[in-house]
């Protein structure tokens, strides 16, 4: 199960239509949150993308719709794989979600000297994970769908 609300809260952009984008009002939330738990489940472990990036790949929705889907999930996801710009890990998680990183091996960007639990940012640059063709076929599959229901 996805740990709260609060992931979806990572960005300070409006949720505005990019063009070419279907509109993520006219989107059944359902299949949108189906879609971008599928695209979490194909995380490899130590590897992440953005809200944004989820976006990109389903060429639906922006980086809120991903989160907000995110935190409507029921479904046991690896969340922690899933991040907000910069490499910061979701709002209110990062405690947990760093356990995660650690476990994963999952690369780090570390204050100098002592720091709060909560000060690091994932490598973006090295752990940032991009699908394969293949794994591309499959998203593009979803975002398909996704765009043809919202017509």
């Amino acid at each position: 199960m996805h740990p709260g609300a609060a992931h979806g809260t990572e960005d300070t952009r409006q949720d505005a239509v990019v063009p070419g984008r279907a509109s993520p009002a006219r989107a059944d939330p359902d299949a949108y949150v189906d879609a971008v738990l599928a695209v979490t489940d194909m995380i490899p472990a130590g590897r992440v993308l953005t809200y944004g990036d989820i976006a990109e790949l389903l060429e639906c929705g922006g980086p809120r719709q991903v989160g907000r889907a995110l935190s409507r999930s029921t479904r046991d996801v690896p969340w922690w794989r899933v991040l907000r710009s910069g490499g910061h890990p979701p709002r209110g998680l990062a405690v947990r979600a760093r356990a995660h990183y650690d476990d994963e091996g999952t690369a780090l960007t570390l204050p100098p000297g002592p720091a709060d639990p909560e000060e690091y940012r994932v490598d973006l640059r090295r752990a940032r994970w991009w699908p394969s063709e293949i794994e591309q076929a499959v998203v593009a599959g979803l975002g398909a769908s996704l765009r043809r229901a919202g017509q």
